[in-house]
């Protein structure tokens, strides 16, 4: 398969940018057409990369608006992990199938999630176009015959699932150091060592895991998971908000990868905010996330990027600190980088996951500079086209099935509407 994009607006130009396959091929004032080339009308918008969204549990869109306004703890125990309880695999499909559908019409091509019925999420990401960093919650609960169960569980999805889909990368989901042992981790460790997958988990969302980890550890939780030796570049650290100056040097010397998820740590009130600078100064690996729609609640990472961009100004009273191109580049390219799947740039042999935004749209005028535009005015109703892997999954607005998967996603909904 073959695309050409005529007379958009890249990398401050206007070109053609023709696809072959699943990379960009050419970038040029004027491409003549080839005889199978999909023809798609660029101009008055504007191509760049597609987004990555680092930290979600994609299913839990089912869950939008579930359990607003509690205190975290009550959130999860009272309210979210009851209703999880009760999730099937099927339930999963369909809610993961919703994700993909606002995640396509938002920008974003590819996402890092962890969730239950983890082949249920295969199969909705397969069927969407996506990529898809998929992960099975890891919970033991310190109980030993749990933890074999979900040791069985998580070699069978590797089995099954790895290394069969180019859009799909199995990793494995520790879900956090108070629900997992150590025996759990470090066969975690082992697996992940074995089979080169990366490993998800939360990390520092709150003061409370940082006081329980060093009254039963002796040892801040970063400290903690750097004495097991999880710590390394196959590590993707969501939240980390209490953080020492010590844990941000061994994230740092470890090239561990840490997801801030600005709109839910705010919404959650986890007390206290990510601290981008001395990370950043630090050179630290950084990416943004949604986290679930049960706690942010939608998964559009301009959104994302306009929340981190301008938590970090306020709580450093510093308007400089995090500009818009530095922003958006926490969601491509850095993002790109981090999970090896290029460099997140339009650019010849580069993977052909990108979107184009509409520049009369109403957000898009005036064009005074395009990144600024992105992170502080345009939200994801201005994405016109997203294209994954060579594959248009959205164009000039329209999604196939979209009617069907919102039907479904609704008619699933009511199950969790019975427990209000």
């Amino acid at each position: 398969m073959s695309i050409l994009i005529q007379n958009v607006l890249v990398n401050g130009e206007i070109a053609d940018v023709h696809i072959r396959g699943t990379r960009i091929d050419r970038i040029a004032s004027s491409i003549v057409p080839e005889p199978d080339d999909e023809l798609i009308d660029g101009t008055n918008q504007a191509a760049v990369p597609g987004f990555i969204n680092g930290h979600t549990h994609a299913a839990m869109t089912l869950l939008r608006g579930f359990a607003d306004d509690m205190e975290l703890k009550p959130w999860l125990e009272e309210r979210i992990w009851p209703a999880e309880a009760t999730l099937t695999e099927a339930d999963v499909y369909v809610g993961t199938r919703l994700a993909c559908l606002e995640m396509i019409r938002t920008g974003t091509t590819a996402f890092n999630d962890m969730y239950w019925h983890l082949p249920g999420a295969v199969r909705a990401v397969q069927s969407m176009g996506l990529r898809g960093i998929l992960s099975a919650v890891f919970i033991d609960q310190f109980n030993a015959e749990k933890r074999k169960q979900q040791i069985g569980e998580n070699v069978a999805y590797i089995e099954q699932f790895q290394g069969h889909d180019p859009l799909i990368q199995i990793a494995l989901g520790p879900h956090a150091i108070y629900t997992v042992s150590r025996e759990a981790l470090e066969w975690i460790r082992d697996t992940s060592e074995k089979y080169g997958l990366f490993v998800h988990i939360h990390l520092s969302e709150t003061r409370q895991e940082v006081d329980n980890c060093l009254e039963t550890h002796g040892k801040r939780p970063v400290e903690y998971l750097n004495e097991i030796g999880l710590l390394s570049d196959r590590l993707f650290a969501a939240h980390c908000n209490w953080l020492s100056e010590e844990e941000i040097d061994l994230l740092v010397e470890s090239g561990a990868h840490l997801v801030h998820n600005p709109v839910s740590n705010l919404k959650l009130t986890v007390g206290n905010i990510f601290p981008y600078k001395a990370l950043s100064e630090r050179g630290a690996s950084i990416l943004l996330g949604t986290d679930g729609c049960s706690s942010n609640n939608n998964l559009d990472m301009l959104e994302t990027a306009k929340f981190a961009a301008l938590f970090q100004k306020w709580q450093s009273n510093d308007p400089t600190l995090l500009p818009a191109a530095e922003a958006l580049s926490l969601i491509n390219r850095e993002s790109y980088r981090a999970f090896r799947l290029g460099n997140g740039e339009i650019a010849p042999g580069e993977p052909a996951d990108l979107v184009l935004f509409g520049l009369n749209h109403p957000q898009n005028v005036p064009l005074y500079n395009l990144e600024s535009n992105l992170v502080y005015a345009v939200n994801g109703t201005a994405v016109t086209t997203t294209i994954c892997n060579g594959k248009i999954l959205m164009k000039e607005g329209v999604i196939p099935e979209e009617e069907l998967i919102i039907a479904e996603a609704r008619q699933t909904a009511k199950k969790f509407a019975r427990m209000l």
